[in-house]
């Protein structure tokens, strides 16, 4: 058996902040900071950032996400989490289906739109780019790093959010291009991660 010295635990422990206890949420919401704290903790987790789009006419809409995820190859199917306070939401849910388009280092405004800076909303966020329509009818970019146009297979709630899993339809690639991150609070290059192009 592997034994750690006690010294190495103890400066483990010490760097190592444990999440308020839960039992301390009779009297207010979060009266010690948890959902900050685990927010801030999130910061640290690099991810690729994709523009989630459903709806179809002028019921499109979309958001800007961070929380994808690859769920099973057979069948092909991934994971998007969604706020249902979002207005995404109810569009969502009559459409059945949605399509992740991983943006590409170019498209930083494309991730703010669909983020709603600059007010935009529903069918205004779509302005300026190419869309096309697979197989699910969403739209999706066509200059997309990558495109998954999926069904909703099920929905999962939990807490605030959503759990859809979608089983993808069919799928778009595109060459040449570097994908955009997201990481501490801001938009990067995978190239170049000391560059903030911009807070997000």
């Amino acid at each position: 058996m592997l034994e750690v010295p006690k010294s190495t635990l103890r400066s483990l422990s010490s760097e190592f902040a444990p999440l308020p206890d839960p039992r301390a949420r009779r009297d207010s919401p979060d009266p010690t900071g948890e959902a900050d704290a685990f927010r801030n903790a999130m910061r640290y987790l690099a991810g690729a950032v994709s523009v989630v789009t459903t709806g179809t006419g002028e019921q499109r809409t979309g958001f800007t996400a961070t929380s994808v995820s690859s769920l099973s190859v057979e069948p092909p199917t991934l994971l998007v989490c969604l706020n249902r306070s979002s207005s995404s939401w109810p569009v969502l849910t009559t459409h059945g289906a949605f399509c992740v388009n991983v943006l590409s280092h170019d498209h930083l405004h494309v991730a703010d739109r669909f983020a709603g800076r600059g007010g935009a909303q529903g069918t205004a966020r779509y302005e300026g780019e190419q869309w096309r329509q697979l197989a699910t009818g969403t739209w999706v970019l066509s200059s997309a790093l990558a495109a998954f146009d999926c069904e909703v297979e099920e929905a999962l709630d939990r807490h605030s959010h959503t759990i859809l899993i979608g089983r993808v339809k069919a799928i778009a690639l595109r060459d040449s291009a570097e994908p955009l991150l997201y990481w501490q609070g801001a938009y990067r290059l995978l190239s170049n991660l000391d560059r903030v192009l911009t807070r997000a």
